[in-house]
């Protein structure tokens, strides 16, 4: 059974890498995969069927929470992008050189997703690339940075990627040292991949001409909109500090809030008019596809995580490499080709954290804000990079921008390993 399941899970992710090739949508693909494990599984696990339907639930419970969250994101940014929202920040960015907006882009980025997270942030700057940049190649390259930023700079942020979150819930670190311990790397770690981008690009931007074929928003209209959406998807972790909610709680209230705003600002409108800017609308322009991957995806490796491949692999890491630093950064590696999540999940359960000192060196890394625990949020946080559907806002951006997996390997791999080995290196020299 273990070895069907491994042998399914490999053909879907090579048939998702060569979707060009195939000419099948890749959200076909990685529904079939998923659902295609877990049937085997259903098949062959040997225990009563109940046990098999509790472990598919448990993990249907975890996707679940992601997949309402990102929508829930999903439909505050188009709601915004309704009202022309964006054209507040658009209107005021100014650069015509193409190295020029890049460093802007990438510097919101970086720090956006520090307080949002990384996948609402990368879907967020993606909507903004779609106002600023007409030419699609060059949209891609922007793109592709966009993960990359974004990934960096959720990984020194206790609330912007889940598995730093991850690791702040289970008191592997605090705020004060994971973000003394990997602000550095992260800026390291986009820092050389944007120094090599910018002196390959030269040219200026052209930007698309905006043509609405009914009355623009109002100002004032606009203006609200925005604040409110842009302060709803701030208020998430803020939600999840104080009310300890799961994060796509915090979510859904932040676009019920959005949905009576808008609701309460259109509702004197003829129901055309009104229809135009409502909740509903969005709700049917955002990019379902992206998500039915997402569902596919995750189903298709929680399936591993069942059958006991990734304990297994954490527990090699352990036996074959010769240090804790060693075993993160291939933890990071292979995070872009598997789901972090359950990758930390496992070393948490493998490691738990030392509550008291000790003088042993290989156990002292394990306390609270130990090596260990600090650089593993920063290799599971940013390996995902290395490939496009190796990081939740790889696949957001995948799929808002039709990027295929091949051109991302080409064009944003290679700087992903560069920076991904430098922001290592720093953390080791400053460790």
């Amino acid at each position: 059974m273990e070895m069907a399941i491994l042998i399914v899970f490999v053909v879907g992710y090579i048939a998702i890498t060569t979707e060009h090739f195939l000419r099948v949508d890749k959200s076909a693909i990685a529904l079939l995969t998923g659902v295609s494990c877990w049937g085997i599984y259903f098949l062959h696990h040997g225990h009563p069927i109940e046990m098999a339907e509790s472990s598919l639930m448990h993990h249907l419970q975890e996707i679940a929470s992601i997949l309402l969250f990102l929508m829930g994101a999903m439909t505050i940014v188009e709601l915004i992008d309704a009202h022309d929202g964006f054209r507040i920040i658009t209107d005021r960015i100014n650069a015509t050189k193409q190295n020029s907006l890049l460093w802007i882009i990438v510097g919101v980025t970086f720090f956006m997703s520090a307080l949002l997270d990384n996948l609402t942030t990368a879907i967020v700057m993606t909507s903004l690339n779609r106002k600023l940049i007409t030419e699609i190649k060059l949209r891609h390259l922007f793109g592709g940075m966009v993960i990359l930023a974004a990934n960096a700079g959720g990984a020194w942020s206790p609330i912007g990627d889940v598995t730093t979150t991850m690791l702040w819930i289970s008191g592997s670190v605090s705020t004060s040292g994971v973000i003394g311990h990997l602000l550095l790397p992260s800026i390291a770690g986009i820092l050389l991949p944007m120094i090599i981008l910018h002196y390959r690009l030269k040219g200026e931007i052209s930007r698309p001409i905006e043509v609405s074929s009914y009355q623009s928003v109002s100002g004032r209209d606009r203006m609200i909109v925005f604040i409110t959406g842009v302060g709803a998807l701030l208020f998430v972790p803020v939600i999840k500090q104080f009310t300890h909610l799961p994060p796509f709680m915090g979510m859904m209230f932040s676009l019920g809030m959005l949905w009576l705003v808008t609701e309460l600002l259109h509702g004197k409108k003829i129901m055309e008019e009104k229809n135009r800017y409502s909740a509903l609308q969005a709700l049917r322009k955002i990019d379902m596809p992206s998500v039915l991957f997402f569902l596919g995806i995750l189903l298709a490796v929680a399936s591993l995580g069942e059958v006991g491949y990734l304990n297994a692999l954490a527990i090699h890491l352990q036996e074959n490499l010769g240090s804790t630093f060693q075993i993160n950064v291939a933890i990071g590696i292979i995070s872009s080709i598997v789901d972090n999540v359950p990758l930390v999940a496992a070393a948490i359960n493998m490691y738990p954290v030392q509550e008291f000192f000790t003088s042993d060196p290989w156990l002292s890394q394990f306390m609270c804000d130990g090596n260990f625990w600090t650089l593993l949020a920063l290799t599971a946080g940013t390996g995902g990079s290395l490939l496009i559907i190796g990081s939740a806002a790889g696949v957001a951006v995948m799929g808002m921008e039709k990027i295929s997996f091949g051109w991302y390997l080409r064009n944003i791999t290679p700087l992903a390993i560069i920076g991904y080995a430098f922001s290592c290196l720093v953390y080791w020299i400053m460790m």
